[in-house]
C-alpha cells in the first residue's frame, strides 16, 4: 500500500476559512484513490515552528510515496505549481503564534534552495487540458507555505515526489475546482512520476 500525504492550512490573518484546508478536506471525501493507494490528509497551523515540525513528523510516521502541500496565495489568480522552496524565512506578518522571523533559515546549515520533485510540468499540462487556470511558479514566498515545502523536501528520502501547490482565494478559483486540480496532480504523479521535458521558464 502506497501512502499519499496531502496537507492544507488552517485560518490565519483575515482568512477565517482557508481554501487550502477546505479543498484538502473535500479531497479526502471525493478523490477516488487508485487501488493500493491510501490518502492521508492533515490541516497544519499557520505556524512556522508547529507546521514544519508537524510535516516532518508526518513524513516519518507515514513514509509517504508522495507528499503534496497546499496553501493559500490570496494575491494570485490561478493555481500555482511551485518549483522551488527557499531555506529562508522572512515574514511580512506574524504567524498564528505571533512569531515573525526575518531573514533566518528553515533548516540551518542546509542548501539555500530545494527543487520540487513532483512532475510539475506534466501536472501543469494535465491541469490546462482540464481547462483549469494553472501556472508554474518560481517562488513559494518566504512565509509558512515555503517553510513547509522546504521542510517536506528535506524530510523525504531521495526519489519520493514532493512539492507544493498554491491556490487563490475561493472567489477567484472555487474550492471545487481546486479539489479537481489536486486530484489531477495526484493522478499525474502516481501515473508518471518522471516529469516531461518541455519549456517552462520565464524571461523576467
Amino acid at each position: 500500500m502506497r501512502t499519499v500525504l496531502v496537507t492544507g492550512f488552517g485560518p490565519f490573518s483575515d482568512h477565517a476559512d482557508n481554501p487550502s484546508a477546505l479543498a484538502v478536506d473535500a479531497l479526502a471525501r471525493e478523490w477516488p484513490a487508485p487501488d493500493g493507494v491510501a490518502l492521508v490528509t492533515r490541516t497544519l497551523p499557520v505556524s512556522f515552528a508547529r507546521a514544519t515540525e508537524r510535516v516532518r513528523t508526518l513524513v516519518a510516521e507515514h513514509r509517504p510515496a508522495v507528499v503534496l502541500g497546499v496553501g493559500l496565495a490570496a494575491a494570485r489568480d490561478r493555481i500555482s505549481l511551485e518549483r522551488v522552496a527557499l531555506n529562508l524565512l522572512d515574514a511580512r506578518i506574524p504567524d498564528v503564534d505571533g512569531a515573525q522571523p526575518v531573514d533566518v533559515p528553515v533548516n540551518p546549515g542546509e542548501p539555500l534552495a530545494r527543487a520540487a520533485t513532483l512532475p510539475v510540468k506534466a501536472a501543469l499540462g494535465a491541469l490546462r487540458d482540464a481547462g483549469l487556470p494553472a501556472e508554474l511558479s518560481l517562488s513559494a514566498g518566504t512565509y509558512v507555505c515555503n517553510a513547509v515545502m522546504y521542510a517536506a523536501l528535506a524530510a523525504v528520502p531521495d526519489g519520493v515526489p514532493a512539492g507544493f501547490v498554491h491556490v487563490p482565494a475561493a472567489d477567484v478559483v472555487p474550492v471545487a475546482d481546486v479539489v479537481t486540480a489536486l486530484g489531477i496532480v495526484l493522478d499525474t504523479v502516481l501515473t508518471n512520476p518522471v516529469d516531461v521535458v518541455v519549456p517552462g521558464g520565464r524571461e523576467d
